[in-house]
């Protein structure tokens, strides 16, 4: 394992679910790794897989789909 390593991850989330909680996580000053970029969509449903292979593409160690 590579030390000090942090795996780039994008998130797609809701924006009225997961959206909103990573929102409230900020608001109350909860942390999460900066290495973690929040998209807001209408809806999770919304992904379209060629959004994630982008993701990845444009370097991306993992995505995440929350509803």
């Amino acid at each position: 394992m590579i030390k000090n390593y942090k795996p780039e991850i994008v998130a797609f989330c809701c924006h009225h679910c997961a959206y909103a909680a990573a929102d409230l996580a900020g608001s109350l000053r909860l942390e999460y790794p900066a290495s973690v970029r929040v998209i807001g969509l209408p809806c999770s449903g919304k992904v379209d897989v060629l959004y994630v292979l982008r993701a990845f593409e444009d370097g991306s160690d993992g995505v995440m789909v929350a509803g």
